[in-house]
Formats: C-alpha cells, structure tokens, sequence
C-alpha cells in the first residue's frame, strides 16, 4: 500500500479515491483533506472521467477527524470546500460512497455528501460528536434533516448511537447493500452505468436535483428549464436519438 493519504486511480472513465490511512481507520487529517479537494479538482478538470467513487482502504469508510490532529490545532478542512476537502463543495460530476465498516462523525458527513452511497451488509453510520464534546458541523446537522426524516436525524445527531446498513437502507440513506466486502465493486459498477449515460445531461440534471429542494413552487420550472436548455439543442441529443434508432452505442461528445 503506498505511503499517500489518498490513492487516486481512474478507469474506463470513472474515478476512484481512496482514503488510505488504515492504522488510523482512515482519520482526516489535512493532508487527506488536501488529496481528496486535489482528486475533485481532477475529476472536473477531466471531460473523460465521467464519475467518482470514494471509498476507505483497510475495510473501513472513516472515522471521522482526526483527534490527535485536531488537539493540536490541526483542522482537516479545506477552504471553500470544507471537511475532508469536500464536505462544503458541490461536485458537479456524480460522487459515489463506497461504505465499508464504519462511516462515523465525519466521515458520515462525507458519506452523506455523495450524491449515491453503497455499503456493504455489515456496515456502521453515525454522529457520535456529541459523545466528545463536540457537534457534527461537517454537514451532520444541516444535510442529514433534508435526506432523512427530521426526528430520526435528531436522534441521531443528539444520541450519538450508530444505525446499520440495513436502518440506512429502510430511511432511503443508501442506494444499495452489498455483501461484506464488495462495497466498492457494487459502487463503481454503479459508476459505470452513470457513465455510459450522456455526459451533458448527467452533469445538469444532477445540477438540478442537487437545487430542486430548495427552490420554491412558483419558481421550480423556470429554474430547471435555465439549467437544463441546453440539453434539448446538444450535439449529444440527436446522437442518443440516431444511436437508439441505429440500435448502436452512442458516441458521446458531452456537448
């Protein structure tokens, strides 16, 4: 395994980044922060990465900030993209969890700050800040109200006890549950079908969703239809009609 924080590996059009500190059950420093606001930076910058999946080495997702860090004045943060590089930051391309083993404090907030999550059957989430003194203020306590009922998200964030992958699944948390160890298979064949969809219209459809709650009835149309234009008069548009009718795969130019 190399010494990195963060592994970055990209095939056939999809990204993996791995947090790689297993002795510290994949703790965010700053320097995970760094590598994973660096991998994000990669995955916008490339038209040919079409998703990412983000997953923890060592059979565990994340335990969250590191504390020994922290009490030295450390903070794992990332201006203008928050916790562990991405926490405050919308990707505009699809992010994918890949949970194995624990998925706690922060990095349950990062969990829930991909856009799909898959976690294995044996899998652990939770805010346990308040059991240290301290609050889930890496999204814990804002994102968490909007993805699942606002009673069961304060439980959560107030007892600081942990739920499994099958009570994540039953609260619409996670997407998927795979078996002990597949996690990060499942997910990136998730990435894949993402992939070979048409870059344009995932990349502002998810810009859509991403707004869709926050936005008011009077004004959701007009909204959508500023972002979305531009799909129904692309180059990709009239390649997915003739690929459908020419019964071939499309040949996509994201434009």
């Amino acid at each position: 395994m190399s010494d990195e924080v963060v592994l970055v590996d990209v095939a056939d059009g999809v990204m993996t980044i791995t947090l790689n500190r297993p002795k510290a059950k994949n703790a965010v420093n700053r320097a995970v922060a760094e590598g994973v606001a660096a991998a994000i930076d990669q995955l916008e910058a490339d038209d040919a990465i079409r998703a990412a999946v983000i997953t923890g080495a060592g059979g565990t997702f994340c335990s969250g900030m590191d504390l020994k860090a922290f009490v030295t004045g450390e903070l794992p943060i990332v201006e203008g993209r928050g916790f562990a590089g991405v926490c405050d930051y919308r990707v505009k391309k699809p992010l994918i969890g890949a949970i194995e083993g624990y998925a706690l404090a922060g990095g349950f907030e990062l969990a829930i700050s991909c856009d799909l999550i898959v976690a294995a059957e044996d899998a652990k989430f939770g805010i346990p800040e308040v059991k240290r003194g301290l609050a889930a203020a890496g999204g814990g306590l804002i994102k968490l109200p909007k993805q699942i009922p606002s009673r069961i998200a304060k439980e959560l964030a107030l007892t600081g006890e942990f739920i499994s992958s099958a009570r994540a699944y039953e609260l619409g948390l996670i997407n998927q549950v795979a078996a002990p160890g597949s996690a990060l298979e499942a997910a990136r064949a998730m990435a894949a079908t993402i992939a070979a969809n048409g870059p344009l219209a995932v990349s502002l459809s998810k810009e859509v969703l991403d707004h869709a709650q926050d936005w008011k009835n009077d004004e959701m149309y007009p909204k959508q239809q500023d972002i979305i234009e531009p799909i129904f008069t692309s180059e990709d548009a009239i390649e997915g009609a003739m690929a459908f009718a020419e019964k071939r795969a499309p040949n996509w130019k994201g434009k």
